[in-house]
């Protein structure tokens, strides 16, 4: 008997040293043949679907409100105030000014403001009456839309290029040239060091052309930023068309074109900040930006080199058919004080007016060329592909009031601008998750689910903010199955909080491998809190505090929509 039982007991152990080699085989040979990338994508999807099954998110029933997009009644544009004075007037008799954050910003970005208090202290005189010159620091589209609109008039407006006073015009509004040119600047492309030297190999040279087949073929990872807010965007956006039809930029020869050459585009950057933080991780080889500001920061001329593209950045100065006669005069005495010998000087020093030897090579376009680019941009920028997105809403009692407020008014304002060829989901989260609406094509029956289901949002309990990403991010997961080539994003609108449910070292890990971008609209927020989320597929992060809050998510998802 004890014979039987010790072989019984041998039999017994080789069996399990049978059965763990095997098993263990399985495991090491399972993911033979699958990339890491694969992998750790399998991983997150599976580590999304345990965590599903502990939250169980509740659907809600659809409730359907009536669509009218035509008109939503909802003024976009912040008050003037939102946008800092940089110089202030000395005089009673003045005239306002909006300029770029490149002309007076802090810094060595403050060229305008020096002239401009020089210029105050200077005495000028007009009917004999002492002036003076007020500069606001107003983007170039911004200032476009207060113009366009009427709801703000400066005196002057200086952007970047003459785009903008172009499209103006195109747009029926009286824009009168005071000055063509107050300071140079060129818009360039950053390659990386390593890019540039490959692409130098391949090519023998590098131009707009060479980079731009160089990102179509997918050779290196090229950004820029949103051409409805920004000069240098609008400048790359142009000239890469033009690139495919000199002749006609609008032509189906150069919108095919963009398609190969955007389907290559890791994203177009809500601002120039998002798109640096991209190309300091590693996810951009490439990115626009003006010589002014790139030869002023020490770090970007060591790591990039800087290759001219488009039209050159002349700065012109605009007034319009609304100013008066006194005020126009200003202008003029301001632009000869602007364009002498000492602020030119003094322009060069602060980066302006380099001589690069850079000569243009595109055809003039005019107004409403531009204005149709920027359409086609945003109907094509997609090259194709829809894009996947769930908006994720914090509902929890802390967001009861104008929080939750300002939450349903800037995503019902935003409908608008949203392409009906994508495929949009809503998620809400208190103590518990709900699927207001499921992932679905944004044609108008789905418009009106979603915007039903945000007007019944109301707000109580606690904050599970990272179950709300989780269940969206599971949504897109199974979207993804049925249009393998699409884009998948994320819209998290919340207060910061969270204390209920799953952390931010949870999921940090999982939505990495799935490459999703969250991006963060935080109300009464915790804003480095969202910031986090947000960083981990360089995603951008707004503040909606501010007055603007409306403004800056109708460019938000103009970029990403």
């Amino acid at each position: 008997m004890k014979k039987n039982g010790k072989q019984a007991a041998i039999i017994a152990a080789m069996g399990a040293v049978v059965f763990l080699a095997a098993f263990g085989g399985i495991l090491l040979t399972r993911n033979v043949g699958k990339s890491a990338s694969t992998v750790s994508t399998e991983s997150a999807v599976s580590t999304i679907g345990r965590y599903m099954k502990k939250i169980a998110p509740r659907q809600a029933e659809v409730v359907k409100s009536p669509v009218e997009l035509a008109d939503t009644n909802v003024d976009e544009l912040p008050d003037i105030d939102t946008n800092p004075v940089t110089v202030k007037p000395s005089t009673s008799l003045y005239a306002e000014i909006f300029s770029t954050s490149e002309k007076c910003g802090p810094g060595r970005d403050g060229w305008l403001n020096e002239v401009a208090k020089n210029f105050n202290a200077a005495g000028f005189e007009v009917d004999g009456q002492q002036v003076s010159v007020m500069i606001r620091n107003v983007a170039s589209g911004l200032g476009m839309d207060y113009i366009r609109t009427g709801k703000y008039t400066p005196d002057g407006y200086t952007p970047s290029n003459d785009f903008w006073g172009s499209m103006l015009t195109a747009d029926g509004v009286d824009m009168e040239m005071v000055a063509d040119t107050l300071v140079e600047n060129t818009a360039g492309i950053l390659l990386s060091k390593d890019t540039q030297k490959k692409l130098v190999e391949k090519y023998g040279a590098i131009n707009l052309k060479t980079i731009v087949d160089a990102t179509a073929g997918g050779e290196f990872a090229m950004g820029y930023t949103n051409p409805y807010a920004s000069a240098t965007g609008l400048n790359f956006l142009i000239s890469t068309l033009q690139t495919y039809s000199a002749r006609d930029p609008l032509s189906l020869e150069a919108v095919e074109g963009f398609q190969l050459f955007q389907a290559n585009v890791p994203f177009v950057a809500y601002t120039t900040l998002q798109m640096r933080d991209a190309a300091e991780t590693g996810t951009l080889d490439g990115f626009v930006m003006e010589y002014q500001t790139y030869i002023n920061d020490p770090e970007l001329a060591r790591k990039y080199e800087f290759t001219p593209f488009g039209f050159v950045h002349t700065n012109p100065l605009y007034t319009t058919g609304q100013v008066s006669g006194e005020k126009k005069e200003i202008l003029k005495l301001f632009t000869e004080f602007a364009r002498s010998d000492d602020s030119q000087k003094l322009a060069e020093e602060y980066g302006f007016n380099v001589d690069l030897n850079y000569v243009v090579e595109q055809s003039g376009v005019d107004g409403a060329t531009l204005l149709n680019a920027q359409e086609l941009w945003k109907k094509e920028k997609d090259s194709g592909k829809p894009i996947l997105a769930v908006f994720v809403a914090d509902v929890s009692g802390s967001m009861n009031g104008e929080p939750l407020n300002s939450l349903k008014t800037s995503l019902i304002n935003g409908m608008q601008y949203i392409n009906t060829t994508n495929y949009v989901g809503l998620v809400s989260y208190s103590d518990e998750v709900v699927i207001n609406v499921p992932v679905g094509e944004f044609n108008l029956n789905h418009q009106s689910a979603f915007k039903g289901a945000v007007e019944s949002l109301s707000a109580s309990g606690g904050t599970a903010t990272f179950d709300g990403i989780i269940v969206a991010a599971d949504m897109l997961i199974k979207a993804k199955e049925q249009y393998p080539d699409a884009k998948m994003m994320m819209f998290v609108l919340s207060d910061g909080e969270t204390n209920r449910g799953y952390s931010l070292k949870d999921i940090e890990e999982a939505m990495d491998a799935l490459n999703i971008p969250i991006y963060t609209i935080g109300y009464n927020a915790d804003i480095p809190a969202l910031e986090s989320i947000s960083s981990i597929n360089e995603a951008a992060n707004i503040n909606a505090d501010s007055d603007d809050v409306i403004y800056k998510l109708k460019n938000l998802f103009n970029s990403s929509l």
